[in-house]
Parts: C-alpha cells; structure tokens; sequence
C-alpha cells in the first residue's frame, strides 16, 4: 500500500471530525444500552440525559462498555441530576 508524506495511509484521513463525533456519540448511545441489565433496558431518552456526562466523565474509557460503566458509577456524585435519575431507577 502507498503512504503519503506524512507516512499514513491514504485511508487513515477518511473520516471526517463531524463523522469521527457522530460515531463515538453512537458508541457510547449503544455502550450505555449495553451496560443495562437484561430487566432495565435504557430508552432513547435516557440516553440522551446520560451521553454529556459520559463524555465529560468517561470519555477516556470510551469503548469499552464496562469501563463506562464503572466510571459513570464511580462517578455518580458529578452526574448531572437528569442522569442521577437514570441510575436510580
């Protein structure tokens, strides 16, 4: 395969900022869901409260879904109070 001058791979910069971001607010939209248990699982909504502090939170241990979720746990003090909510639910 050729490089260019940066040595990267001419696929390595396919991805757009814009795309890069929609796809992690998906990843951890899906990570979130995941991480419920087989009798609670998340809605749209509550997703929705709970994706700002994820990131702010989390960010760092974004994918893996287990690490989001010790992390959120952790973490319960600085949820915001719409995202207190879904956890305590």
């Amino acid at each position: 395969m050729t490089r260019n001058r940066s040595g990267q791979s001419p696929l390595a910069n396919t991805c757009s900022t814009p795309l890069r971001f929609g796809l992690t607010i998906a990843l951890v939209a899906v990570s979130l869901t995941a991480a419920a248990t087989a009798s609670q699982a998340f809605t749209a909504d509550q997703q929705r409260l709970c994706t700002g502090d994820a990131f702010r939170l989390c960010g760092s241990e974004i994918p893996n879904i287990d690490r989001i979720t010790t992390c959120m746990r952790q973490n319960r003090s600085s949820l915001s109070q719409d995202c207190k909510s879904v956890f305590d639910k």
